[in-house]
């Protein structure tokens, strides 16, 4: 017998004895595996148990609540008693600082009825005043009654000019008479221009748009006089339309102020 087919019989066992060793091994270790499971699996069912405490039951339920409805029902009896008391005193501190009328009990105090009145003639009072002014002459007495201390007196109220009103019928009037446009007058970073026409109307446009009035002013310097063709108030701002030959110019004006 040659020497190679015993080696490999010996390779062939030793590698099966080496092959049940590992098996064995794995089944320990599977089986300790498991083992290191169910513990932790219990331990964590511990914890759970220890930390979440049980259902009580329903007679502990309907114990505690019996016994909190009881107590706060006690609570708002204490208060509404103590509620009581307090008006109570309250109303006999008044009754008792409150002062009759001339100084009589209200069962004594005598209050006459409306039918107690009948039959009895009113009593006729004379003015101190009429007796006392009656020699004056008719403009004396006029002048007594436009003096703030008579009781006649009615202040006259002074006439209010509507400026809106006032500022809408004078760009008409510019507008209907074609007055033509004599000077611009652009204010410093656009806070008022100042329009004066031919008649010597001055218009005051606040905020100023500089723009505009440069365009108008090399306009009056090129010969073409600018015209109003037309002005209107909306919603408390203006327009203006001005025609400087052919091209037209609009201005819008938060406000309009117009000479007088």
């Amino acid at each position: 017998m040659s020497a190679m087919p015993i080696a490999l019989l010996v390779t062939t066992a030793a590698t099966g004895a080496v092959g049940v060793a590992v098996l064995r091994t794995l089944m320990v270790l599977r089986r300790q595996v498991a083992a290191l499971h169910a513990e932790l699996a219990q331990n964590n069912a511990a914890a759970a148990r220890g930390r979440v405490p049980a259902a009580r039951r329903s007679a502990d339920v309907d114990e505690i609540r019996a016994a909190v409805a009881e107590a706060l029902a006690e609570e708002r009896e204490r208060e509404l008693a103590e509620a009581r008391a307090f008006w109570a005193a309250q109303e006999s501190r008044d009754g008792s600082d409150a002062p009759s009328l001339l100084g009589l009990p209200d069962s004594e105090l005598f209050l006459p009825r409306q039918a107690d009145f009948v039959g009895l003639e009113p009593v006729a009072e004379h003015g101190a005043d009429a007796d006392e002014f009656a020699g004056d002459s008719p403009e004396l007495a006029a002048a007594r009654r436009r003096h703030p201390s008579h009781p006649d007196f009615v202040p006259v109220a002074s006439p209010v000019v509507n400026d809106h009103e006032r500022t809408v019928a004078t760009l008409e009037e510019l507008a209907a008479s074609r007055t033509e446009l004599a000077d611009v007058r652009p204010g410093p970073l656009g806070t008022l221009d100042v329009y004066v026409f031919a008649d010597g109307t001055t218009l005051c446009m606040t905020p100023g748009h500089r723009e505009t009035a440069e365009r108008l002013a090399a306009a009056l310097r090129a010969g073409e006089t600018p015209i109003l063709l037309g002005g209107s108030g909306i919603s408390g701002a203006y327009t203006l339309t001005f025609t400087c030959g052919e091209e037209k110019v609009y201005i819008l004006a938060d406000r309009v102020i117009a000479s007088l």
